[in-house]
């Protein structure tokens, strides 16, 4: 694994890895990878003139399930192509987006896979027009059979589906729409830098400020935030507003009811469910963060925190830079405690530079786990500055990882799994590893600063996440309505930042402008629900796990390697769990509950 510039700067975090894209391709110029690219274009257009027009002629053939399971092979095959080129230009990009050769190739790959894609759009479409009854015949049998699942899942689109040559102009166009759109974002975000005191930092390094014990430290960088966001606020507004718009005209085109449908449709989850949850945690606020942030205030001596005390450390806390090796064996320790399995499959990622985990100028901020494609493995990027949440932010990626290491064995077309249980296995990766580390403190206070860090996780993960929803759904309800100015935005993220946080914190002038930086209502407009889901999901899960449920690991781990290929009801149900039951959120909720309850205890 190789060292980067970032770390020797930062020597107490030791060697941070550098990922290894060669896995994929050696280079951007590689003859493989444009070799590779060509062979994309020309099978796609040879599938096409295969199969377009025809699968109803196979499917009423004497040998429909043959004839469609092999069409069905070759798209899982040129999918998979196509995946791995579109992972590999992204993950170069991903590295440095304010690179213009970077950018350029990045760009120009996904022009031409695009050009692919709409070559195999048909197929799609012209499966949800074949006869119901005949196709589920066809499927009751192999080969057909083994894609039974992702055929289910493709007839959930028909009532949303358009004509092909409609269907192909929102295929082509999202190069100059919203790809365009996400692109401009991503680069105008990377290219941003705050002046803390004198240095010249990028949005991770600066957002890490927050985390420092210093609050006049925190104070300044929360400024230098807002100054630079406020001065960037008519890109991001426009950005927001075309975004909007864009989703707003692809919905009423599709005839989708509600701003979210689309995405709940995409999740494979009911509106419902999520509205149930969404309503579970609003009503929690006062009992989770509004009663947590008046106890931190009363830790930190104040009548209320400041917004950029929100994620500050406590007193008590040893505030020293956790080193990279501390926190891989800290992980892998965790997951081994849980099943040896899972962490060999984690330890992978570290032995075979599967992570990228300097912090560099123009580096996507943030983190996540790339599945690529089945026929490859899993990346993962962090940003790390050896924090303890940086920490459980490698807990929670190696958890995706592990995930769609599991899943690949499904295929191109059933390994990826909805959001509803997307991040399950990454919560639950960071569960086991906050109770490991819990369960070796003997410490009252640091065991009392474990738990509030875990709470303040929670929050972030829960609470934050379902207002981050319901602003998402203030915006695009308005953005209807009419262009929204930067201070309508601004307005909006107040309130519903003031409704989730409560009075124990103060919106400090320029917090109005922090819509600005989270990615995901760029990129994937209603993700973040997701993190909720998955959090109360996980809580609920673990308590099956510490009651010592007979063959856990064993049920554990079929869920994940089902990948796509099962609903969440059917994949929860050997656990005896029921998200569709208002009354699940409660459980999960209770967790935390219950940590701030023990919080309470311990400061009295």
């Amino acid at each position: 694994m190789s060292t980067s510039a970032a770390s020797s700067n930062q020597p107490s975090l030791g060697n941070l890895p550098e990922w290894n894209l060669t896995d994929l391709y050696p280079a951007i110029d590689a003859p493989a990878f444009a070799a590779d690219l060509d062979r994309a274009l020309s099978l796609s257009a040879a599938f096409s003139g295969d199969y377009a027009g025809k699968l109803d002629g196979l499917l009423r053939g004497a040998s429909a399930s043959a004839d469609l399971g092999e069409a069905v092979r070759q798209y899982e095959a040129i999918e998979d192509l196509i995946g791995r080129l579109a992972s590999y230009a992204s993950l170069v990009y991903a590295g440095d987006t304010t690179d213009p050769v970077r950018a350029k190739f990045y760009g120009d790959t996904q022009d031409k896979l695009t050009t692919a894609s709409t070559s195999l759009l048909f197929f799609a479409l012209e499966l949800n027009r074949l006869d119901d009854a005949l196709l589920a015949q066809a499927a009751a049998d192999e080969p057909l059979a083994r894609w039974k699942p992702w055929l289910d899942d493709l007839a959930k689109d028909k009532p949303y589906q358009l004509d092909d040559a409609i269907e192909k102009l929102f295929v082509e166009k999202s190069v100059t729409g919203r790809n365009a759109w996400n692109r401009l974002y991503d680069e105008t975000l990377a290219s941003l830098r705050f002046d803390v005191r004198g240095e010249r930092l990028t949005l991770e390094e600066t957002l890490n400020k927050l985390q420092e014990p210093d609050a006049a430290l925190r104070k300044d960088a929360s400024e230098a935030l807002a100054k630079v966001f406020t001065e960037n606020a008519r890109v991001f507004t426009l950005i927001t507003n075309t975004l909007a718009k864009d989703k707003e005209i692809s919905d009423r085109w599709r005839g989708f009811r509600d701003i979210a449908d689309s995405r709940h449709l995409a999740n494979r989850v009911e509106r419902e469910v999520v509205e149930a949850l969404s309503d579970a945690v609003r009503a929690a606020y006062p009992r989770l963060s509004h009663r947590y942030y008046r106890l931190k205030a009363r830790w930190l001596g104040k009548d209320a925190l400041e917004s950029w005390d929100r994620n500050a450390p406590l007193p008590e806390t040893d505030n020293r830079v956790i080193g990279w090796d501390e926190a891989r064996d800290t992980v892998l320790g965790a997951y081994a405690g849980f099943s040896p399995r899972m962490a060999d499959i984690a330890r992978e990622f570290f032995d075979k530079s599967w992570i990228d985990a300097p912090a560099r100028p123009g580096k996507a901020p943030g983190a996540f786990a790339h599945p690529t494609v089945p026929s490859a493995h899993p990346y993962v990027l962090l940003n790390y500055l050896g924090k303890p949440r940086d920490v459980m932010t490698l807990a929670h990626e190696l958890g995706h990882g592990v995930h769609q290491v599991l899943a690949a064995p499904q295929g191109a077309l059933l390994a990826p799994t909805p959001l509803t249980l997307a991040e399950t296995a990454s919560v639950f990766g960071e569960m086991l590893t906050f109770r490991k580390i819990l369960g070796a403190t003997d410490d009252p206070v640091q065991r009392k600063v474990l738990l509030a860090g875990k709470v303040e996780d929670m929050i972030n993960t829960v609470v934050r996440q379902i207002a981050f929803y319901q602003f998402e759904r203030k915006v695009h309800t308005a953005r209807r309505e009419g262009e929204l100015t930067t201070g309508q935005i601004n307005d909006l993220w107040l309130s519903v930042q003031g409704e989730s946080l409560g009075p124990a914190i103060r919106l400090n002038p320029g917090y109005e402008t922090f819509w600005t930086y989270i990615p995901h209502f760029i990129h994937t407009p209603f993700y973040v629900y997701a993190y909720a889901f998955g959090d109360c999901l996980v809580n609920s899960l673990y308590g099956i796990y510490q009651n010592a449920s007979e063959g856990f690991v064993e049920k554990y781990f079929a869920l994940l390697s089902a990948g796509g290929s099962k609903g969440y009801r059917e994949l929860l149900a050997p656990f005896g769990l029921d998200a569709g039951d208002p009354a699940f959120w409660q459980y999960g909720l209770n967790v935390i509950d219950g940590f701030i309850t023990e919080l309470e205890k311990l400061e009295a």
